[in-house]
């Protein structure tokens, strides 16, 4: 059967109802094809269902540590891991059914359900159905890079979405990949009460930060009886389920972990290779992301390609910001881009760690006359209140134009206080707009304006 429609959203992740949803009201007779849950990789593997984890994975700590703050509560704390698993189960579940709703009152808008695979640069084939369109949007996200080590194939493993669906706690949790989904897990597992040991082949962690950055990281999650095994390369996996080995040929001395259960935290991929973008003519570059312009249009004319699998972002923020860039060029006459966004994210470990903008390093890279300012979280009222003062934030300035190049708050509520720097960072405002303001005490934001009055230059 084939099925005509004005525009075509192959994917329900987090652009891709929003945008559905302009189409349909702009007159648009809309399909939104998905294979499997609505809602992506956020809702459902990601952000929503992960953070549910990780407020469980608090409160165990926080029981842990009820008596230094005068509360008598039983310190055996114990992790009840089918009730954790109900609760995010929970929280994901009512997220979906709400985007399911969303998208079935939508107004000009169909739900198809199928795999979608181009047959032409204006038609898909879904099942048994040919589905054309003029307009086609890519919204089909990514997954976990499950890498070739030698015996990968012998051995049972877990990526990001395998480890949500665990029920029993393991007693000892390898991770190969010592970046953000890594060290969450990590944490989180740690708190539920596993044994963890994070393998990463890099010298050091998170690389993209600055290197007291990723060592104040590793200090936090050492603290709390993470080990780790850097420069770990040559890898291999060995072993049975319930004894799995991880073997660095090439580390020296030569590493070998030895644990229960194995998480693969080491990168993901777009999810573009059953597309069939060679029949519709769409470029992708090596690591097979869709290639886009500033405005999220592919090389084909009238197909986009938005969040994940364009690789201009890895984050639900970026992703929904793909949806706006491309709404408000094709229905909204304005020029918006991605080159104006500005880089953004958080590690959400305990204390989260938020970044903005240029790193040091990277301003330094790209000629800045770079002026600091650091305050430590132990010097901040809002963290001593709460007995939570591990990590620090760190401002990064032009000297000549006084502008305000990046940030990163380690530390409790960083995560929120950081958008006060990021909203003056987007309004081209010099970074005195912040020392000038007066934010409410006691909070951790009102450290940000005394830590830009102690600017110095970088050494």
């Amino acid at each position: 059967m084939s099925q005509r429609f004005d525009a075509v959203v192959v994917g329900a992740g987090q652009a891709g109802p929003s945008l559905a949803e302009r189409l349909g009201k702009s007159g648009r007779k809309v399909a939104v094809i998905e294979r499997k849950l609505v809602g992506g990789t956020c809702v459902n593997t990601g952000c929503i269902p992960t953070k549910a984890m990780v407020a469980s994975a608090y409160v165990a700590q926080m029981g842990r540590r009820a008596g230094s703050y005068g509360v008598l509560a039983n310190t055996d704390v114990r992790v009840d891991m089918e009730r954790v698993w109900e609760r995010t189960q929970g929280i994901s579940g009512n997220s979906r059914s709400s985007v399911e709703k969303w998208l079935a009152g939508m107004q000009n808008v169909s739900l198809l359900r199928g795999h979608a695979a181009f047959e032409s640069p204006r038609s898909l084939r879904v099942g048994d159905d040919l589905i054309e369109a003029d307009e086609i949007f890519l919204n089909v996200g990514g997954r976990a890079i499950v890498p070739d080590f030698p015996g990968i194939d012998t051995i049972p493993y877990l990526t990001n979405t395998g480890i949500l669906a665990l029920r029993e706690l393991p007693k000892h949790l390898v991770i190969v990949g010592g970046s953000y989904i890594g060290l969450e897990f990590g944490q989180m597992f740690r708190r539920f009460g596993s044994e963890v040991t994070i393998v990463e082949r890099s010298d050091r962690l998170l690389p993209r930060e600055d290197p007291e950055v990723s060592e104040a990281v590793v200090d936090i999650l050492k603290r709390e009886g993470i080990a780790f095994q850097l420069a770990a390369e040559c890898i291999e996996v060995q072993g049975k389920a319930g004894d799995v080995r991880v073997v660095a040929k090439c580390a020296h001395p030569r590493l070998e972990v030895r644990g229960t259960h194995l998480l693969l935290a080491v990168g993901r991929r777009p999810n573009t290779d059953e597309l069939g973008l060679d029949k519709a003519g769409v470029a992708t570059d090596e690591r097979g992301y869709i290639t886009v312009d500033d405005q999220c249009r592919t090389n084909v004319k009238g197909i986009w390609a938005l969040g994940d699998c364009n690789g201009k972002g890895a984050f639900t923020h970026t992703s929904y910001n793909d949806y706006e860039i491309a709404a408000a060029n094709l229905l909204d006459g304005e020029p918006r881009r991605i080159s104006d966004r500005i880089t953004a994210y958080a590690l959400f470990i305990d204390p989260p760690l938020a970044r903005v903008g240029l790193t040091e390093q990277e301003a330094r890279k790209q000629g800045h006359k770079v002026e600091i300012g650091v305050r430590p979280m132990t010097r901040v009222g809002r963290a001593i209140e709460r007995g939570e003062t591990l990590g620090f934030m760190k401002m990064i300035v032009d000297a000549d134009s006084q502008q305000l190049l990046g940030a990163t708050i380690l530390g409790v509520n960083g995560d929120e206080a950081i958008h006060s720097l990021l909203d003056v960072m987007y309004a081209k405002a010099p970074y005195r707009t912040v020392t000038h303001a007066v934010h409410i005490h006691p909070t951790v934001a009102e450290l940000l304006p005394t830590a830009l009055q102690s600017l110095s230059p970088a050494k």
